[in-house]
């Protein structure tokens, strides 16, 4: 299973044509305490960059974005209940939701977790 990341912070590990997405380690630590994850419905279209769903924390609301295109196929319910997993486990228990990829080779235009890392320290 691969990870990539986007600028906008999000991240998909991708297998096969499924993906699952959530927001990085960086992005949960900038928006501080997690109030609130607004999932996407199940069945939802997304295309490369399109918001698929939102959060909110103490400090602000952001958008989340897909990174790749595709159909949400499961979201993470537990996100509902205790959306502070987001700070607690942004690259593994909070993952926001798992789509039926349209085009896996859009991870071309994302980067690799050594890319990723290269790129917070530019910001």
């Amino acid at each position: 299973m691969a990870i990539y990341f986007s600028k906008d912070h999000e991240w998909v590990k991708v297998e096969g044509n499924k993906g699952i997405v959530g927001i990085s380690e960086h992005a949960a630590h900038e928006l501080g305490d997690v109030t609130f994850v607004e999932l996407p419905k199940t069945g939802k279209s997304a295309k490369q960059f399109e918001v698929l769903a939102a959060i909110e924390s103490v400090k602000a609301a952001s958008d989340i974005y897909a990174p790749l295109s595709g159909t949400v196929v499961a979201v993470n319910d537990a996100l509902d209940a205790t959306p502070e997993l987001v700070n607690e486990s942004a690259e593994e228990k909070a993952w926001i939701a798992e789509l039926e990829l349209a085009d896996p080779s859009e991870v071309a235009t994302l980067m690799s977790k050594e890319q990723y890392e290269a790129y917070l320290k530019t910001l």
